[in-house]
């Protein structure tokens, strides 16, 4: 069997985003009081993904609410003079607002949101090593407190070994009910010069009290002097790493020019000891069930196999409580009719796909197909049995191309992606013993290692239908080519570069859509001509996408979103600024970017309306249709909405289903867009009248003009159906707010 495997390597990695305009940052300027109000920390889920921002203050505070504050992540620095083996310690000044006094390694601090060059790490970078962001952090956090200039400490001269997940009440200084606390992800840096001499150290008077050149025999010393303080952080690396005989002190060698040392993969996570526990919401023990508070626990952050690749299933997804959800009747009984009363019939058993396809290997296609996109199966199985099949592996060929792509660890190299990018069309398709270990993760990397089985239905397509497969992936795949050398960090360069990316990743596929339906015959030859309106229907749904999508691409490092756009939002030229909802202003400007790409989506939907009408196969029309009003009824849900910026938003699975139910023929598309047009319309009238008072949004302009466009398209059949009715279930609130003059 012809099987291509990739394997993760700690090769070199693609640079970090670079913002092009920063955030400057000056701590000289700033008192203790002001880093803990406007230093923004990167708040972290347990495996150790961004999921969002928190001041310094608000991470750190122990309370009740929030008995271990906002897990964040922290970099701990450990300088070393070669020509003596001896470690640089700092005592953390008594002006500290936390763990005041103590004794630490070299330095320790938090990577931000929001600076030039950026200190936001990404998984890949994790996984390789580099760890580019938490070295800028470093570099920066040197020269504030130990006054040591950038140029004696570069980058690529640190050596990162591992992480460890703590948490601790500084109860040693504000006792047992301390409001104060530290709770990290914390990266183990270390850093060799050739010696202390070469090196400037002017410790600033606020951060440090004290520094000490030490060796091993006299940290222990020190450690075992009980008129002296350590970290918590400090003590657990050194008696798991620093110190044991044979650790990473005993052969510096080793430690900096071998990988013996290093742990990327996992994360070590401690509670602390007992004299740290407490603080002003009682907190005990916590990481892991474990027989004494020295003993280590190693979890691995590969995450669930089950989840999909990406960030995918580690943000925050926003729903609406049961209890509201059930609350809507007409959604609950949508939800009941579409899984018992009136089902999208599914064609999968029919003679004429029975007779065609082998059985288990289309069988095998079905299930992946579930498995990779639940939403897509029911809209593809209802299809004609003449089409079926053809639109089936178009999307699971497509799905698996875009595997490849977006795995960002997978490949020794971005040539290396490139080569299988570009060659799929002629290794997937064209080899029937084809496939592919170790890209992707969970459902779509066992479709790339059972692919032989999709090649079997494929090769028993009609050749018409071949031929569109494989042009579509090509080009696609050539598309893709195209954005995977280029530093997406910070999303896209410009709006033409935007649009061509949803181009090549969906306008693609609705031209291929296009095309397989005009084969089939099902719909007219014409259709197939249609590249405009078919492009345009992809951009719709692609754009929908990445709008909702903003925080789990910016975690995944991998975003999309116009520099063009958000930058004329963003004072610090970072795309994470958005990020940081605590602060008025920033939630002001995310919400003002916001609205502009959700307008930009919108001025698509009367393209998409003309392509719908273009349409004369029910069931094609249905497959068409239904992604259609999904997208216009997440654009509504994600317009005006802070949540974008702190996880996942999605419509009630009770709307879905009514939209489902009630997509069937034009009048019941275009009541639907004519309802959340509306509703879109009625929250930026709503926003006009209050920056009457205030700042005006310019944008609003543009995006009423834009609902009022779709709205007057579907006036007359939304009329007909009874968009009043409509408008209760979709939007009350806002068709109220609407009327208001």
């Amino acid at each position: 069997m012809a099987t291509t495997t990739v394997t993760t390597t700690n090769g070199d990695a693609p640079p970090a985003p670079q913002a092009s305009a920063g955030a400057k940052w000056d701590g000289t300027s700033m008192t203790q009081t002001d880093m803990m109000e406007k230093d923004t920390v990167l708040v972290l889920d347990d495996d150790d993904n961004v999921i969002g921002s928190e001041s310094k203050r608000g991470s750190h505070e122990f309370s009740a609410a929030a008995p271990r504050g906002v897990l964040h992540r922290a970099f701990s620095v450990f300088l070393f003079d070669e020509s003596t083996g001896e470690l640089l310690l700092q005592q953390r000044a008594s002006s500290k607002i936390t763990f005041p006094n103590v004794w630490t390694n070299t330095c320790c601090s938090h990577p931000l949101h929001g600076m030039d060059p950026p200190e936001v790490d990404g998984p890949e970078e994790v996984k390789n090593g580099t760890t580019p962001g938490v070295k800028n952090a470093a570099i920066r956090k040197l020269d504030h407190e130990l006054g040591i200039p950038a140029g004696q400490v570069p980058a690529e001269k640190f050596k990162f070994l591992t992480r460890l997940h703590y948490w601790a009440a500084d109860t040693v200084t504000h006792g047992k009910k301390s409001p104060w606390g530290e709770h990290e992800i914390d990266y183990v840096l270390f850093h060799v010069v050739p010696s202390k001499s070469s090196l400037t150290v002017k410790p600033h008077p606020d951060e440090v009290d004290d520094v000490a050149w030490v060796s091993k025999s006299r940290l222990l010393e020190m450690m075992a002097d009980p008129n002296l303080l350590f970290s918590p952080w400090f003590r657990l690396i050194a008696q798991r790493w620093l110190l044991p005989e044979g650790g990473w002190w005993d052969d510096l060698k080793r430690t900096m020019e071998t990988d013996e040392c290093c742990d990327y993969g996992t994360i070590a996570r401690f509670d602390p000891p007992e004299e740290h526990m407490g603080g002003g919401g009682d907190a005990g023990p916590y990481l892991e069930d474990k027989g004494s508070s020295g003993e280590t626990i190693k979890v691995e952050v590969e995450g669930d196999a089950t989840k999909k690749q990406g960030a995918y299933g580690k943000i925050k997804t926003h729903k609406e409580s049961k209890l509201t959800q059930l609350a809507r009747l007409d959604e609950v009984w949508s939800a009941v009719s579409l899984l018992y009363v009136t089902p999208l019939k599914s064609n999968l058993e029919s003679d004429h796909v029975k007779s065609k396809y082998n059985a288990d290997d289309l069988a095998f296609c079905d299930e992946i197909l579930c498995k990779v996109s639940r939403s897509f199966a029911a809209v593809i199985r209802q299809l004609p049995p003449t089409l079926l099949v053809d639109v089936l592996i178009f999307y699971l060929v497509l799905r698996a191309l875009d595997t490849v792509e977006d795995d960002m660890t997978a490949f020794e190299s971005n040539e290396i992606k490139i080569g299988h990018l570009l060659n799929f069309h002629k290794t997937a398709l064209a080899d029937p013993d084809w496939s592919m270990d170790g890209v992707g993760e969970g459902d779509e990397r066992r479709l790339l290692q059972n692919f032989p089985k999709c090649h079997s239905v494929y090769a028993a397509l009609d050749e018409k239908s071949r031929r569109v497969v494989a042009d579509i992936t090509q080009r696609m795949a050539a598309g893709m080519a195209e954005f995977v050398g280029k530093d997406l960090g910070q999303g896209t360069a410009d709006v033409p570069q935007y649009n061509r990316y949803c181009h090549f990743v969906a306008g693609l596929v609705g031209e291929g859509l296009s095309r397989l339906f005009a084969a089939s015959g099902l719909e007219s030859p014409s259709l197939a001509k249609e590249l405009h309106l078919s492009d345009q229907m992809g951009l719709f749904l692609q754009k929908t996408n990445i709008i909702r999508d903003y925080l789990e691409d910016y975690v995944d490092g991998r975003a999309f979103w116009p520099q063009s756009v958000w930058k004329k939002y963003s004072p610090s030229g970072d795309l994470g600024y958005f990020a940081n909802q605590s602060d008025e202003e920033a939630k002001r400007m995310s919400l003002r970017c916001l609205n502009e790409l959700v307008t930009d989506a919108l001025e698509l939907a009367p393209d998409c309306l003309s392509y719908l009408s273009k349409l004369r196969c029910a069931e094609v029309f249905r497959f068409c249709a239904i992604p259609q009003v999904m997208a216009i009824a997440t654009l509504d849900k994600c317009y005006d909405n802070p949540d974008v910026f702190t996880g996942v938003v999605k419509i009630r699975k009770g709307l879905s289903c009514r939209l489902i139910l009630d997509t069937n023929d034009f009048a019941g598309v275009h009541s639907t867009f004519y309802a959340f047009a509306g509703s879109i319309a009625a929250k930026a009238r709503k926003a006009e009248r209050a920056g009457a008072e205030g700042a005006q949004d310019p944008g609003l302009e543009r995006t009423i003009k834009a609902c009022e466009a779709v709205r007057e398209l579907t006036e007359d059949e939304a009329g007909r159906r009874g968009a009043a009715r409509t408008a209760r279930w979709v939007v009350p609130a806002a068709a109220a707010a609407a009327a208001v003059p």
